[in-house]
């Protein structure tokens, strides 16, 4: 099969096939989002070893499924071992019998699931590496896992022998919007950019969901398929996607759930006061797993304090759910087509393109010709203005430039009319005397069409578009 975009990535993964050392990647990202597919297709038959580990397996299970694995590729048998430092000389001697010339790849795929308790996993796996591979410079070992918390709390930040022995980290993030599109190209599926843009506002690039569109349906239809009725193939994928990531789930859950509810997010305090969670190191923890998973960020708002971090939900799949998979009735298979154009639906896809939006701000930063300036970007929010005034992303430059990116979700071009361009000026002129600051403040129009041509255009600095994301 053929990979759709991730370049880079296949670049970074060319660069350690063909590197004179031994190396030690660690790939990690959110769930579905097609780190075993890379890996898989990349490499294709240049594996001289690959395991996947079992879900809910027992010690003795994962040691069965290694030795039956080992024998396969080593065409003799070998026996179960006892342990994991057993196990891990077995695959050792399987490789010093290994005689191709070019690098010999290990990929140990679900790593997490090996790790059962008590079991002696990451010992095994110190011992192979710390006693055997890292002196081998032919050896190129990926091991990859769903569970981004324990890649990174048990691999990347191990304070025992493994304690910065990973030479790479791989974070593979969902497809961009010109990937979705090159994705959808590949599978003969006919949309529009506008459609492309919808269904990201959904299921935010992640491949596997993709995968499950098909050919001659719109994109509502599609939603409806997989999200509505009774049969409907991700009716349960938001328990699942929080169960198979983190122990003690609904707790998880619970700080999503609270965070869905407020637009710009909320502070560490905000969160306590709303799920009753004690402010402590259990908290810290829940924040910190569920933003190296990707389900949520933390930013200063302009001019904030790190202790003012605000944390905001910006997984797509999981801020749907709660505003309309969540409540909806299973038998309703055509839920999502009747509600379009529905008041709820406008408000959703208003707050879906400003994530799209700022999770592209490195498009952004390209169309205003900023890409080579350092810039700052940030939220803000007024605490004195009437009516209230908020920015979504601001863009501090090093140039003396502020740009103020207002985005806009539209069936057609976007029309500043004369109240709307009073709400412009008021937030420049509330922006300016609370910050204080003495940068220029630029107005950046950010629309699925851009914006009309008026009397009141002539006041934005920029236009940015949603073609501007492909």
């Amino acid at each position: 099969m053929e990979i759709i975009g991730r370049q880079d990535d296949q670049r970074t993964l060319q660069q350690y096939f063909e590197s004179d050392k031994p190396e030690f990647v660690a790939v990690y990202g959110r769930r579905r989002v097609g780190k075993t597919f890379l890996i898989k297709e990349f490499f294709a038959d240049r594996f001289s070893f690959y395991i996947s580990g079992l879900a809910n397996a027992t010690k003795e299970e994962q040691l069965d499924n290694f030795a039956a694995t080992l024998t396969a590729y080593g065409k003799t048998p070998y026996a179960r071992a006892d342990n994991w430092l057993a196990a891990f000389r077995q695959l050792a001697h399987l490789l010093k019998n290994d005689k191709r010339r070019s690098k010999k790849v290990i990929f140990i795929d679900e790593l997490p699931w090996f790790d059962t308790p008590r079991s002696g996993f990451i010992t095994g796996l110190e011992y192979f590496w710390n006693s055997w591979a890292s002196a081998q410079p032919e050896i190129l070992l990926i091991t990859c896992g769903s569970a981004t918390s324990w890649m990174v709390n048990k691999l990347l930040r191990n304070r025992g022998g493994l304690h910065n022995r990973v030479t790479h980290r791989m974070l593979i993030e969902p497809f961009t919007l010109s990937e979705c599109e090159a994705f959808f190209k590949h599978k003969k599926i006919v949309l529009e950019r506008k459609d492309i843009v919808e269904s990201y506002m959904i299921f935010g690039g992640i491949p596997f969901y993709l995968n499950m569109f098909a050919k001659g349906l719109s994109v509502a239809q599609n939603v409806d398929k997989m999200c509505f009725g009774r049969n409907s193939e991700l009716k349960d994928e938001f328990s699942l996607l929080y169960s198979s990531l983190f122990k003690h789930a609904e707790n998880y859950k619970k700080v999503v759930s609270v965070l869905a509810k407020k637009k710009m997010g909320l502070t560490r305090a905000q969160i306590v006061a709303e799920t009753g969670f004690a402010d402590g190191g259990t908290l810290t923890k829940m924040l910190e797993e569920l933003e190296q998973c990707s389900f949520i960020c933390s930013y200063n708002a302009f001019e904030k304090k790190s202790k003012e971090r605000i944390f905001q939900l910006i997984d797509f799949f999981s801020l749907f759910y709660f505003n309309f998979i969540k409540n909806s009735k299973q038998s309703d298979k055509n839920f999502w087509t009747n509600l379009i154009d529905n008041q709820k639906h406008r408000a959703w896809s208003g707050y879906a393109f400003e994530q799209i939006c700022l999770q592209h701000a490195a498009q952004i930063r390209q169309k205003l010709g900023i890409s080579g300036v350092v810039t700052y970007s940030a939220a803000w929010r007024s605490k004195k203005a009437e009516p209230a005034a908020q920015v979504d992303l601001l863009i501090e430059r090093n140039d003396g430039i502020i740009n103020m990116c207002e985005m806009k979700y539209a069936a057609d071009e976007f029309v500043i009319d004369k109240d709307y361009d009073k709400i412009l000026r008021n937030k420049r002129s509330a922006f300016r005397e609370e910050t204080k600051t003495r940068k220029t403040l630029h107005t950046t129009m950010v629309t699925t069409y851009g914006v009309k041509r008026n009397m009141y255009w002539n006041n934005i600095q920029s236009e940015v578009t949603m073609g501007d994301f492909f």
